[in-house]
């Protein structure tokens, strides 16, 4: 396809009949309806609507129970230990069931798409135990307040490749992208746009407003200012900071063709701040006595991880943690359009080659197709599910997706760490110019949220919303 790309490009002006006979050749390629069964992208959606379709038939329906399996928390009075954990039975059962859900599901992509089921299977036995490991750390009691399992999952993964080196009998199981497209489309179905409804013109102020011009701010602060040539990772940075840490950064990456370790660089950032901020914007607002609404707005639209948002946003009390995790929730929506507007803008701008014009089939082409399960899953669940069998219906059937959604990232994050060299990362530093965007663009996010939240919810100028704690 990309040849057959740059043959259009390269066609002269003076022909425009060969150029129409080779673009129609593109368009002809581009939208063969082999992808649908062929391309990673199609595969996603598919594997993502039949988790979803499987947990909403075992909610509506009371069948059977579809649940990805969660590791309790331990070192509690109830689970004094990992062991008790680990070793209770249902545990074990639902351990067993993920396993063979997913490596089930992944399997039939894989096999279809032309590469070896059994080869997959058996290295997938070991990343995923590899990840339950991530997950049982994770849910340690005070752990569990400060590092999600995305950081235990890379950590794990970097300690594996920069010390005994990733055999290579796991390999085939290491399918990073494939396992964070399916997780988004899961997710698409936790972003309601009734959401909006709960907040209106306030929440999507202070997350729409804000968003796109800290991602304009941090382009062009990166690209202009620090003249960094990465491009791809400054986008991502952008992304992270902006939206909502990984998940947007693990849909950017997608949109512009990034590299994995642009990818590892950008979520390591964003955890490692996430933790600070999360335990020092709860003390930041005490100490200038901000009110606990606007307290929680400005959290919900700067702390990336939405986990996080909550455990921050609670410390201002029950008012601030609703703003908090509506704030965020609203923000969430934002994915996909953002991971739209990158895939063009790239597709156009940045990676446009020569003078000519850019074609609609082009853009089709670099235009991650995961995102598109994304947005129908938030529509369907928005628009259909929810109305027609309420909320909490609705919320149940998320809860019982959450499971196979966080397995899916925590996959993705192992089978990133289990890639990532830390000399190869090292180059990516570019003489610690992504940590100066991250900062300074991060201090932008800062002040611009706090001013909106406050523009909107101090009473100057709109009516203070009614929120129900």
């Amino acid at each position: 396809m990309e040849r057959a790309f740059e043959k259009t490009v390269e066609s002269p002006v003076s022909a425009p009949v060969r150029a129409e006979a080779n673009e129609e050749a593109v368009v002809a390629s581009k939208f063969s309806w082999s992808d649908l069964y062929k391309n990673e992208d199609w595969w996603a959606i598919w594997l993502g609507f039949a988790v979803i379709a499987l947990g909403f038939v075992s909610v509506v329906t009371g069948s059977f129970t579809f649940k990805g399996v969660k590791v309790a928390t331990w070192g509690t009075a109830e689970n004094p230990s990992v062991l008790h954990v680990l070793s209770d039975g249902k545990f074990i059962l639902g351990v067993g069931f993920t396993f063979i859900v997913l490596g089930l599901l992944f399997s039939i992509g894989l096999k279809v798409m032309g590469k070896n089921p059994v080869k997959f299977i058996g290295a997938f036995a070991g990343v995923f135990l590899l990840s339950l490991f991530a997950y049982t750390l994770a849910a340690q009691v005070t752990m569990k307040n400060y590092l999600e399992y995305a950081f235990w999952a890379l950590l794990i993964g970097m300690l594996v490749c920069n010390t005994i080196k990733t055999p290579n009998w796991l390999k085939p199981a290491i399918q990073t992208e494939f396992y964070i497209k399916t997780g988004l489309v899961i997710m698409g179905a936790e972003v309601l746009f009734s959401n909006i409804a709960e907040f209106g013109i306030y929440g999507l102020g202070i997350a729409w407003l804000v968003t796109p011009v800290v991602i304009i701010f941090m382009w062009l602060f990166g690209t202009k200012f620090l003249k960094m040539t990465n491009k791809a990772m400054v986008m991502i940075i952008a992304c992270a900071t902006s939206v909502c840490g990984t998940s947007a950064a693990i849909a950017c990456a997608a949109a512009c063709k990034g590299k994995k370790n642009d990818l590892t660089f950008a979520v390591g950032l964003s955890l490692i701040f996430t933790v600070v901020m999360m335990v020092a914007m709860p003390f930041v607002c005490k100490w200038f006595n901000l009110d606990p609404m606007i307290g929680g707005a400005w959290i919900g639209g700067t702390v990336d991880s939405t986990g996080a948002v909550v455990l921050a946003g609670e410390a201002l009390g029950p008012i601030g943690g609703q703003v908090a995790a509506l704030v965020k929730m609203i923000q969430n929506i934002l994915i996909g359009f953002i991971a739209f507007a990158v895939a063009i803008f790239f597709t156009t701008k940045v990676d446009k080659t020569g003078d000519n014009k850019v074609g609609i089939s082009e853009i089709w082409h670099r235009f991650p197709k995961f995102i598109i399960g994304f947005i129908l899953a938030s529509v369907v669940f928005s628009f259909l599910v929810e109305p027609a069998f309420g909320t909490e219906t609705t919320k149940a059937i998320i809860k019982s997706l959450s499971g196979f959604k966080g397995w899916c990232f925590c996959l993705a994050f192992m089978s990133i760490g289990l890639e990532t060299n830390f000399k190869e990362m090292a180059s990516q530093l570019q003489g610690g110019k992504p940590l100066t965007l991250y900062v300074v663009g991060q201090t932008f996010n800062l002040v611009l949220t706090l001013f909106v939240a406050w523009l909107l919810l101090s009473g100057l100028f709109l009516p203070i919303p009614t929120i129900v704690a």
